[in-house]
């Protein structure tokens, strides 16, 4: 994709209003920071609005950023002081792109749409996949969702799965759907090929959240049920912090029955996380799609692919995606732990079939491009619907 044209840069400033933005990690905060980079990159004027954080966590940005005294929820209090926020500023927004790239600023601006006077010169918005389940779970969210649709400029997901999905629900995006996949990290560490080292273990590694969503339970499972030689020739890593409820009690109860070799590391920084990349064989996160939460993409796919490491999946979502079956993982359909016991047994096995799926992501991982995915949001052919 060529680079944008000057007239695409006379559209006006760009804000982007998000409620995950660093120093929160996750997929939706760092879709958000690297697009609000690149953009600014490309030489549009970006000014960023994020809930509040820490002083000591804030860093140098090449774009403005506002923090607003908001806990990033999607609660009603939250979306009545953002709603205040966009009033005060109306007249520089109406002169404006308002690119809205998660669920929480969508919600605020459904409620603001009825006033001609607080619409943006041009709205830009982002789906992930399940917000779109869950803004069609009631009928009256469906028709305001269905109608800010209709007044956005540009629409994009991720993925082909959410760009069908969100069709399904809302066919109004059709004229206007384009997909901007994610990418790695721009700060991400590009790492040479591992020398080929013996050692006693061999390092299965999940990085995410602790939530049932993310299937850690079913890969630990799935470890547990392997041969008493095998899982004596394994070890379990587990990164990421515990969310609510007791998912990640549960998880501990669970390890300590065993006798497989399970480490609960945390949530680290990136480059402690990056050494635990470089120290593991196979990378697992073994997703489902829970109630209303399913997984659209996944960044975390692509670092582990770009540290070399095979991935065992579920095939659910978009996952499909970011790992390809048989060239850089191995996928696995959801609610099958006989075939999921398979697949890890498969690579612990075989250390040629590992070596080749980590080799083969690492150029897999590199081929998407955040600037492609900005210029595909803001550029000028992109923003000639009125709204």
């Amino acid at each position: 994709m060529s680079s944008p044209s000057l007239s695409s840069f006379a559209a006006g400033p760009v804000f982007l209003i998000t409620h995950e933005f660093y120093p929160v990690r996750g997929g939706i905060a760092t879709f958000a920071e690297e697009i609000a980079k690149a953009s600014a990159g490309l030489g549009y004027d970006v000014e960023v609005w994020a809930p509040s954080a820490p002083p000591q966590a804030e860093k140098k940005w090449p774009f403005r950023l506002r923090r607003l005294p908001l806990k990033g929820t999607h609660d009603l209090w939250c979306q009545f002081r953002l709603a205040c926020q966009l009033v005060r500023t109306r007249r520089q927004l109406r002169h404006a792109i308002v690119y809205l790239p998660e669920p929480g600023p969508m919600l605020t601006m459904m409620l603001l749409q009825f006033f001609h006077a607080f619409r943006p010169r041009r709205l830009v918005l982002t789906f992930h996949g399940s917000e779109i389940l869950k803004f069609t779970r009631s009928p009256v969210r469906t028709w305001l969702a269905r109608r800010l649709i209709r007044h956005a400029a540009r629409v994009s997901t991720l993925t082909n799965y959410t760009q069908e999905l969100l069709l399904a629900s809302f066919p109004e995006a059709a004229d206007k759907i384009f997909l901007t996949p994610g990418a790695l990290r721009t700060d991400f560490v590009v790492v040479p090929p591992k020398p080929v080292r013996s050692r006693d273990k061999i390092i299965v590694l999940t990085v995410g959240r602790l939530h049932p969503r993310k299937g850690q339970l079913l890969t630990l499972q799935a470890l547990q049920s392997l041969a008493p030689d095998v899982r004596s020739r394994i070890e379990y890593w587990i990164v990421g912090a515990a969310g609510k409820g007791g998912y990640g009690e549960s998880l501990r109860n669970a390890a300590a029955g065993s006798d497989l070799a399970v480490k609960f590391l945390g949530n680290l920084p990136d480059d402690e996380l990056a050494e635990i990349y470089d120290r593991a064989d196979i990378f697992a996160m073994t997703s489902v799609n829970l109630q209303h939460s399913i997984e659209g993409f996944g960044l975390v796919y692509l670092e582990a692919a770009a540290h070399g490491l095979p991935v065992v999946a579920h095939d659910v979502g978009g996952v499909s995606e970011a790992v390809a079956d048989g060239v850089t993982g191995l996928l696995v359909p959801p609610h099958r732990p006989a075939q999921l016991a398979a697949a890890f047994e498969r690579l612990i096995h075989d250390e040629n079939l590992r070596h080749r799926l980590g080799e083969a992501g690492r150029a897999w991982a590199g081929r998407n491009c955040w600037k492609q995915s900005a210029e595909a949001l803001f550029g000028n052919h992109a923003l000639e619907v009125e709204t």
